[in-house]
């Protein structure tokens, strides 16, 4: 059985790398990581990832506005929201974009596969 791939959309380069290890150690397939939104946007319609894993706050385009973006073209797209802001009412937008989930950074990493 092929990996499940993952796009992670972080702006923070410490925690790309910090998912993109936690991830494959665990048997993913990192197949892209993006800097912010839009980016990220551009590549999940480039490779179609399994899941991705979006920041909230990122420049150029948010996470928020990145997940609607995404789910507008291809509502079966799997989005895990993943951000350092405790904010109510910012974890209540994403998941009315569409995420599937919400963690809070930082977070213990058998949390993330448990929503993955």
């Amino acid at each position: 059985m092929s990996k499940q791939t993952v796009l992670i959309v972080e702006d923070a380069e410490f925690m790309r790398s910090l998912l993109k290890k936690e991830l494959e150690e665990v048997g993913y397939e990192v197949v892209g990581e993006a800097k912010d939104g839009k980016e990220g946007i551009m590549l999940y319609f480039k490779l179609f990832p399994d899941i991705v894993t979006m920041d909230i706050s990122m420049p150029n385009i948010d996470g928020i506005e990145a997940t609607k973006q995404i789910l507008s073209k291809d509502p079966k797209a799997k989005i895990i929201a993943v951000s350092g802001n405790n904010d109510e009412e910012i974890k209540q937008k994403i998941l009315r974009a569409g995420a599937l989930d919400y963690l809070q950074k930082p977070f213990q990493p058998a949390y993330l596969w448990e929503k993955l």
